[in-house]
């Protein structure tokens, strides 16, 4: 870890939901072109984690944010961060595929536009690059102009994949972005996981250990909104060094 390049550093981040602590000290380092998979039970905070480090728990009323998140060495909750442009270098995949009701075309546009592309030719060059990088464009590139509503749940997933990489990223966080679709799917998805750490940075929440272990380059343990260990997947799967996290991996608790 000494020699790789640090993308987001994390230090003693506390959160709120009014009165409500969710997550206490947390600090992680998460590396530039790396997977990193935040595991942990039902309700530990690791979702809640993944969506400060873009700062969409903002969108909820009464949250508080202590500790520093840091971007390239700036801190994303500094007063003067422009959020849009946040959002636009730290893009977003949800659980469900959740397309916009859209021509698949337009869905992969919407980001690029709302950034102010207008050209015609720069738009369809975008969508299809981000089709491609989503390994959807051999699919789909003859239905461009039908809605997005009609493809399966997994191409809709790829889908909203392409549309988050056509703002052109830098980090790609995904919260357990497989829960919802069949096992076909889901590898699909994981072998573009692994595609797309050449060019992005990537953290996934995932319920699975097992996706974990096969995609992720680092591994975070998250218990009761605190994270318990972190470091090589490989290591802390296979000598974790809290009893904690062995408990977990091995199916004690969670």
């Amino acid at each position: 870890m000494a020699n790789e390049q640090i993308k987001l550093m994390i230090e003693d981040l506390d959160f709120y939901y009014g009165d409500f602590q969710v997550l206490e000290g947390v600090s992680l380092k998460i590396l530039v072109n790396k997977v990193t998979a935040l595991i942990g039970p039902s309700g530990c905070g690791k979702s809640t984690f993944l969506r400060t480090l873009n700062r969409m728990n903002d969108l909820i009323e009464g949250t508080k944010v202590d500790g520093k998140v840091l971007l390239d060495g700036q801190d994303i909750y500094d007063k003067g961060v422009d959020v849009v442009g946040l959002r636009k270098k730290i893009g977003m995949v949800f659980q469900e595929p959740n397309p916009f009701p859209k021509s698949i075309y337009e869905n992969v546009a919407y980001g690029p536009r709302a950034h102010g592309i207008k050209d015609k030719d720069e738009l369809d060059h975008i969508v299809e690059d981000s089709l491609k990088k989503a390994a959807l464009w051999d699919e789909i590139n003859d239905r461009l102009d039908q809605s997005a509503m009609g493809i399966s749940g997994g191409q809709q997933q790829r889908l909203c994949i392409a549309r988050a990489l056509a703002v052109n990223p830098d980090i790609l966080l995904m919260d357990e972005p497989t829960s919802a679709l069949d096992p076909i799917a889901t590898a699909k998805i994981e072998d573009l996981i692994e595609n797309l750490k050449e060019d992005y940075t990537i953290v996934i929440v995932t319920h699975s250990m097992q996706q974990a272990a096969r995609i992720s380059d680092y591994t975070s343990f998250f218990l009761m909104g605190e994270m318990i260990e972190y470091g090589l997947t490989d290591k802390l799967f296979e000598k974790p060094e809290y009893k904690k996290t062995e408990d977990y991996i091995t199916g004690r608790f969670g």
